[in-house]
């Protein structure tokens, strides 16, 4: 990179929507905790992007696409990083600020090892994919990258997925696949290795699941912050009554003392899921509930252009979205 920021100052972007500001600063907390780096840290829940006009190439999330907005966020100069809200850090994070780009302009994931495809654990997926969740960027190089008009070409020059997984509007050469997995562990964890845990499963991320093997980690966080002052035992009950955060957490919380926070046993699990029922706890609700008026949309979406267009239209679309699948099949088989 030509022109480098403060190499003593991180400068870190954080995917997130309403329903997981709590897991921000608790992030930006364990960052700090194991650095004394700068941190200069910028949840995107606010950044507002235009969406496609095809809507089945809509966002997944509130922030699906923002992380495209980085380099003109920074001016297009110096590197930065995005990360997801729902991860947690445990080394040193100069270890991933570091990492060199080695003439490519952006840092993913490198191939997910065998302990990454093997989960029991309910809602985790059968078989995981790399991810770009953990993504380094030099802003310089990616001087081209305006989000609107990333946005624009999902209408017709590439799918949703082509886009977010397989980072199509970059060649091969300019990925650098260098993200190790204990700086994206997905819903894994070894003390004294895991840089940082991702809890990828929407389902079971320990602010709305009581039962998931590494949520004592995010509550040990949220208590070191509850005993330092950092946060707050009245923001944690705000975001519980706004329904983003199951009620049980408090009495979990409580329940730990002085700590440390200790996996939970059967027992506890009962008793804090009884705690959840009673008080109507359902997770993710806005989340699930734009989801499927999404779902909705592109079935009307899909009947009025078949209505409009004819049959004709209908085979034609289904052949140049065709297209763009097998390209991006090949691509994704290419890359292993």
């Amino acid at each position: 990179m030509s022109n480098e920021n403060d190499s003593d100052t991180a400068y870190i972007f954080v995917g997130a929507d309403r329903s997981q500001l709590l897991a921000v600063p608790v992030l930006e907390h364990s960052i700090k905790r194991h650095t004394s780096m700068n941190i200069k840290l910028r949840s995107m829940d606010d950044v507002v992007l235009p969406d496609p006009k095809d809507i089945r190439q809509g966002k997944r999330t509130g922030f699906s696409f923002t992380r495209f907005a980085i380099p003109q966020l920074m001016g297009y100069k110096g590197r930065a990083i995005y990360l997801d809200a729902d991860m947690l850090v445990f080394r040193d994070f100069r270890e991933l600020w570091n990492l060199p780009f080695n003439s490519a302009k952006i840092i993913i994931q490198e191939e997910l090892p065998d302990q990454a495809q093997h989960q029991s654990k309910p809602g985790a997926l059968k078989k995981r994919v790399k991810q770009c969740s953990v993504m380094l960027l030099d802003c310089e190089a990616l001087s081209g990258w305006d989000p609107v008009k990333i946005i624009a070409g999902l209408d017709g020059q590439y799918t949703y997925q082509d886009l977010l997984y397989d980072m199509c509007i970059l060649d091969e050469s300019e990925i650098n696949y260098g993200v190790p997995f204990e700086w994206n562990s997905l819903e894994h964890y070894e003390a004294n290795k895991t840089g940082l845990i991702h809890w990828t499963d929407m389902n079971t991320q320990p602010w709305v699941y009581v039962n998931n093997p590494t949520g004592y980690l995010f509550l040990e966080e949220v208590r070191i912050m509850l005993e330092n002052g950092s946060m707050t035992m009245s923001q944690i009950e705000n975001e519980v009554n706004l329904g983003y955060v199951r009620p049980s957490i408090i009495q979990e919380l409580k329940d730990a003392g002085a700590g440390p926070v200790r996996p939970v046993t059967p027992e506890q699990v009962k008793r804090y899921e009884a705690m959840d029922s009673a008080a109507g706890f359902v997770k993710h609700k806005a989340v699930y509930e734009a989801a499927r008026a999404r779902s909705a949309a592109v079935k009307a979406y899909e009947a009025k252009l078949a209505k409009e267009k004819g049959p004709a239209a209908a085979v034609a679309h289904a052949a140049s979205t065709g297209i763009l699948g097998t390209l991006g099949s090949l691509k994704r088989r290419i890359m292993g």
